[in-house]
């Protein structure tokens, strides 16, 4: 039998009970997104969001313009009426004097156009402000011109791929099911308006057409009404389906994270060089004042502290001007004696300085004592620079 390797493998029983093992890539079967377990970063949200791409429910800005449209000619319906009553009896009154000419047709023809204007425009408006404010209550004002970019790259002909978008995956799923409920809504919702207006319905044969189709007509308005309602209210949960499928579409791997950490904040190689380069300047810019600083305290290899007590500044206490482990106290040390600088091996003070003061930190008051008996062997050995 072949060795099996771990990324090819999988077993055929032939009809001698045989086991014959064929290669074959499992990594067809897997699923494209992967290793996408991660929930998105703030900076991946953004792109997104930046090439038009959030989570929005369209059942919300479609209910909310038929619903405001609705309203709109509900209460401007007698404005309406008027405005096409009027040109109707004027063409109705005049059919018969009207001279079809070049002139007349513009004429007319503007006449009408701008009844339709009168007519249609409010309804245009609010529409249109409907579908925005629903639209920015959900994703807030963002432009983007990126989603009309024609990319031939992501046209691909994945007959597997799209069986799988078009008849089995879980937005096909809760569309078929919000289509069934919107369905059991309206039937509902028209069952129970007839219901309760029935007496009205068996009426209209004894009444006037005008009053019946008066009824008639606002029965459906209510119906209309109530529907468009519940509907918008359907779309709460619309909205948490589509921000959840939203945030799975854009999830990262963990690899893709450390890449955009790399971007973000820089590689990480990159940060430890430029770490190093800026310690290098501080050791630089910290040996220079070695030779200024009246002491040095060592531990006696390890950690090296230099200190200077500037009076002219009116400083209470001395101040670290350099320090350093290993081989920085080392070079401290050797500056230090090369340039008549005392050393004072004091243990336990120097690793205290060393783990609690930063360069140009004045000595704390709890150290006093201590620092107070080196300048004290400093001004016995005459080492003392500037007069006390």
């Amino acid at each position: 039998m072949a060795e099996v390797t771990d990324k090819f493998k999988i077993l055929v029983i032939s009809s001698e009970s045989d086991l014959d093992l064929v290669k074959f890539d499992l990594q067809l079967f897997a699923a494209e997104d992967e290793g996408r377990t991660e929930d998105p970063t703030e900076k991946r949200i953004r792109e997104a969001r930046e090439k038009g791409q959030v989570a929005k429910s369209e059942e919300l800005p479609q209910n909310a313009v038929m619903i405001v449209g609705v309203l709109t000619i509900f209460f401007m319906g007698g404005w309406i009426y008027d405005k096409v009553a009027r040109i109707t009896v004027y063409y109705l009154d005049n059919f018969g004097s009207f001279s079809l000419t070049e002139k007349t047709i513009y004429i007319e023809g503007a006449r009408i156009l701008e009844t339709l204007a009168a007519v249609l425009l409010p309804i245009f408006l609010m529409t249109i402000i409907a579908a925005l404010i629903s639209n920015i209550m959900q994703v807030g004002f963002q432009i983007s011109t990126h989603p009309l970019n024609f990319d031939l790259s992501k046209i691909k002909f994945n007959p597997a791929e799209m069986i799988k978008k078009t008849l089995i995956s879980k937005r096909v799923g809760f569309n078929l099911f919000k289509s069934i409920i919107k369905i059991v809504i309206i039937g509902l919702c028209s069952y129970l308006i007839i219901l309760n207006e029935f007496d009205t319905v068996l009426s209209t044969p004894d009444i006037s057409i005008a009053a019946s189709l008066k009824d008639v007509l606002f029965i459906a308005f209510k119906i209309l009404i109530w529907s468009l309602v519940l509907l918008i209210v359907m779309a709460i949960p619309d909205y948490l389906f589509q921000k959840r499928e939203f945030i799975e579409s854009i999830k990262m791997s963990k690899q893709d994270i450390k890449q955009e950490m790399k971007e973000t904040v820089g590689d990480p190689h990159v940060k430890a060089r430029l770490k190093e380069m800026q310690r290098q300047i501080l050791t630089r810019s910290m040996i220079k004042n070695v030779p200024k600083a009246d002491v040095v305290v060592t531990n006696p290899t390890h950690f090296a502290v230099a200190l200077k007590w500037d009076r002219e500044k009116n400083n209470s206490a001395p101040a670290v001007v350099a320090k350093g482990v290993d081989y920085i106290a080392l070079k401290i040390r050797e500056i230090a004696k090369g340039n008549d600088v005392m050393i004072i091996e004091n243990r336990p003070l120097a690793q205290e300085m060393y783990k609690r003061l930063e360069v140009g930190d004045i000595i704390p008051a709890d150290l006093y004592s201590a620092v107070v008996e080196l300048y004290r062997i400093l001004y016995e050995n005459g080492k003392l620079k500037d007069a006390m």
